[in-house]
């Protein structure tokens, strides 16, 4: 079952490690937004609009902080560019929690956005180039699993913080927690390096880091497609993770502990798909894997959001094939975008495409959050399976990569 983790060796062991936690750290610096929404949006007097800009333009932003983070893995190596991004997202999560106003705290979430959107790419390319290509699906997949791991930490500690502290300091207390990736830091400066044989690739390669190389032939086709598939895939996973907790407070009435507990079969159903897709997409390839859990995640959200008010046991179980499904899908994405582009442009192209899909895919929350005015969040929270839609219609457009050697 982990053989994937013993061939990486010592060294690439160390940087799994790093890149695990860079990204637990990332999804838990996100989650303290959604988890606090209700309560922000009570002390500043927000509309469901205004809440949802506040997650649009930190993914919006990202797209940035990708494609910036992608060039600069390419030119000063991927654990230099890890460091900075996983500094960054820290740094002004921390900040939000001193916000005086709505517009501070948009401002300080946009800049928080610059480092949550290169630290997975980095990290996904930084592992990549030490497995090898019958295990770098899985081994991809492990990292992906630690968005549910930072997403369960985050929840652990909402409860604890939502229940012992007032709301309108709750909120504050949540954001400053995010301090916690500077721990990370100093890690990774001190026990991870690039892998060798890719670092002296990309050192010895000419145009490295260069956009211009992503938008020429034969690369442009293969850009174009993998920004609409990222788009979509993240356009429906980010509607569900902004908005779920409040479907489950608004209109299902559950208390803070009610809450964490709904999101626990949610959050495992995450962690085990994101295991799970790992070993599919070596077994099935990249495209199928996609496909499948593509059509499945479509169906879950049209389950889950039609299910009778009252049937509160029912939508609890059900979070748990949900989370599987919306989240085997990403399981492919850091090998398959990885493989998709050769070494001197492989932070640029990977960091560009899956950050411009999270920026474009922005847009669905911000959508969901107008249309539920009139809809309810739970009827808007639909609008979801049409990111799943595109994301299948983008597989057409891409190549098989699954085997394929990285240079």
């Amino acid at each position: 079952m982990f053989a994937w983790l013993r061939a990486l060796g010592p060294r690439g062991r160390r940087a799994f490690a790093g890149a695990f936690g860079g990204y637990a750290l990332d999804s838990y610096d996100f989650f303290t937004l959604p988890l606090s929404m209700v309560a922000i949006a009570a002390y500043f007097g927000l509309d469901k609009g205004q809440t949802g800009l506040l997650t649009t333009v930190t993914l919006v932003v990202s797209a940035i902080g990708g494609a910036l983070a992608g060039v600069l893995a390419d030119r000063i190596g991927r654990v230099k560019a890890l460091m900075i991004t996983v500094a960054t997202y820290a740094l002004f999560t921390v900040l939000c929690g001193f916000a005086p106003n709505y517009e501070t705290l948009l401002v300080l979430r946009a800049l928080q956005g610059l480092g949550f959107g290169g630290e997975w790419a980095v990290g996904a390319i930084l592992v990549a180039e030490y497995a090898s290509a019958k295990h770098r699906g899985r081994t991809l997949g492990g990292v992906q699993s630690a968005w549910a791991a930072g997403w369960a930490l985050a929840v652990i500690v909402y409860t604890l913080v939502f229940r012992f502290v007032d709301a309108d300091t709750a909120w504050r207390v949540m954001f400053w927690t995010g301090a916690l990736p500077a721990l990370l830091v100093v890690y990774v400066r001190r026990n991870v390096e690039d892998a060798p044989q890719a670092a002296e690739v990309r050192r010895t390669a000419a145009g490295r880091g260069s956009f211009s190389t992503v938008f020429t032939p034969p690369l442009l086709r293969t850009t174009l497609f993998a920004v609409l598939l990222s788009t979509g895939v993240q356009g429906g996973y980010y509607t569900l993770a902004t908005w779920v907790p409040t479907f489950l407070k608004t209109e299902r009435g559950l208390t803070v502990v009610g809450t964490g507990g709904y999101l626990t079969f949610l959050i495992s159903g995450a962690f085990l798909g994101y295991l799970a897709g790992g070993h599919l997409t070596d077994l099935l390839g990249r495209k199928k894997n996609i496909a499948l859990f593509a059509v499945l995640s479509a169906v879950c959200i049209l389950v889950y959001t039609h299910i009778p008010a009252g049937a509160n046991t029912l939508i609890l179980f059900l979070g748990f094939p949900l989370g599987f499904c919306m989240s085997a899908i990403f399981s492919g994405f850091g090998s398959f975008l990885a493989e998709l582009y050769p070494t001197a442009v492989r932070g640029t192209g990977q960091g560009f495409t899956y950050n411009t899909g999270r920026a474009v895919g922005a847009v669905f929350p911000t959508l969901v959050g107008f249309l539920a005015e009139s809809w309810g969040v739970g009827g808007a929270l639909v609008f979801g399976a049409v990111g799943y839609a595109l994301a299948v219609v983008a597989l057409l457009g891409l190549p098989e990569t699954r085997g394929r050697e990285l240079a």
